[in-house]
């Protein structure tokens, strides 16, 4: 369960201004979506968010506690195209991360551990629909496929703050309505904090408990590197949807009973 404050974030590269003055407070649990024209600092947001960018002014807070310099196991991420490894099997690239984490020399787990990692992967692969081809690589996996074992790739570090980078835009129509269903399923049961860059409208409304619209005010050639984007918009999305923490979730441990959480306001 974590908060995320954004504290008056500028980002610049050299003489343009990217964002300028966003403030933003994320509750624990929600699902934020960050919506916007192209060029308008939504992925910039995100990468500063998981660490890969810095402000060039302002604090980003994870529960009271300045965001670390580097990408670490708080955050989670999926981005658009299917970010997994093709050398490895389905199950390889879920243990993959846990491995890396808890045996960082040799990035391998052995005994105990790798039986309670592999119980962990395998109960997210049958989260995600996937515990039939856990032997196979990505590359026989369908592209909807993929993306299911990217979220489950991210979801195995159980971090705090999941990002998503237009996460589902690659997919087609039917396939997306799908990964959709899954990703609000995965969002439920498990409480965490979600932030997702999308430039689809309908999507953004369908997943989300939040909408934020960044937009750029001043757009005349002459004013476009001087004026970042800022937050035009913020929207609760209704009717509310509610977290479902459930009993003996793999992802969050076990629970003495189910726990429904609130989203922002």
């Amino acid at each position: 369960m974590t908060t995320v404050v954004l504290d008056r974030i500028w980002k610049e590269y050299g003489d343009q201004i990217v964002l300028e003055n966003i403030d933003l407070k994320i509750e624990s649990g929600s699902f934020v979506a960050l919506v916007g024209p192209s060029g308008c600092g939504k992925t910039t947001l995100l990468r500063m968010l998981l660490g890969e960018e810095k402000p060039t002014s302002g604090r980003i807070l994870l529960d009271g506690v300045p965001l670390k310099p580097e990408p670490d196991w708080d955050r989670g991420v999926v981005f658009q195209r299917y970010s997994v490894f093709p050398h490895l099997t389905v199950l390889g690239n879920v243990l993959v991360g846990r491995e890396f984490e808890q045996s960082r020399f040799f990035g391998r787990l052995a005994g105990a551990k790798r039986r309670a990692a592999v119980d962990d992967a395998r109960a997210l692969l049958s989260a995600v629909g996937l515990s039939e081809h856990e032997k196979k690589y990505p590359a026989a996996l369908s592209g909807g496929m993929q993306q299911r074992l990217a979220l489950a790739q991210a979801l195995m570090r159980k971090p705090k703050v999941l990002l998503l980078d237009e996460p589902f835009g690659a997919l087609d129509a039917g396939i997306r309505a799908e990964v959709h269903a899954l990703m609000t399923e995965l969002w439920m049961e498990q409480g965490i904090t979600v932030v997702m860059v999308t430039h689809d409208l309908s999507e953004a409304f369908r997943l989300g408990t939040r909408v934020i619209a960044l937009e750029r005010r001043r757009n005349r050639p002459e004013e476009k590197e001087r004026y970042g984007a800022t937050i035009a918009h913020d929207i609760t999305v209704w009717p509310p949807k509610k977290q479902k923490v459930l009993n003996g979730s793999p992802f969050l441990g076990a629970s003495n009973g189910a726990t429904e959480i609130a989203p922002l306001n």
